[in-house]
């Protein structure tokens, strides 16, 4: 349907590190606000990447609007498998795959939600391809900060 407020991503993604390794520095929750400038007000209810915890936070793209949202993490299975309920501005599902690739990893990462602001399913209509750049920019700069991450020593 045209102008509806849905994002559908699937994207894979390489990385340095072993599956495991990887997993490793996820774990590290406390962390991602730090690297993420995107994120603000960022917590944690229950353990980190576990089954039942969730995730709160506000998406701050770089455009004039913000989301809250809820991540509800449904299956974790260590080091590979994120299944999560994304809820709040934001309503959908989203995964997260890692698979060994050579001595690192390939990350695939793939969600649909739909917005539910009222005013952003209003823009959707009309600026649609303003609303991609601002969720493009800030996946890419959801991975440049987490390869940043892993490139610091002692993180």
């Amino acid at each position: 349907m045209p102008g509806r407020p849905v994002f559908d991503y699937r994207r894979e993604y390489e990385f340095a590190l072993a599956p495991a390794a990887m997993w490793e520095r996820m774990e590290h929750l406390e962390q991602f606000e730090r690297s993420w400038p995107w994120l603000q007000e960022f917590r944690l209810e229950g353990g980190p990447l576990a089954a039942g915890s969730v995730l709160r936070g506000v998406i701050a793209p770089p455009l004039p609007y913000r989301m809250r949202i809820r991540v509800e993490l449904t299956r974790c299975e260590p080091p590979g498998i994120i299944d999560a309920v994304v809820g709040g501005d934001l309503k959908g599902e989203a995964r997260l795959r890692l698979r060994a690739e050579g001595t690192g990893s390939r990350v695939e990462v793939a969600w649909t939600v739909e917005m539910m602001q009222r005013p952003m399913r209003l823009a959707s209509r009309f600026g649609r391809p303003l609303l991609q750049w601002g969720h493009d920019r800030v996946v890419d700069m959801t991975v440049n900060g987490f390869r940043r991450r892993l490139e610091s020593p002692g993180e």
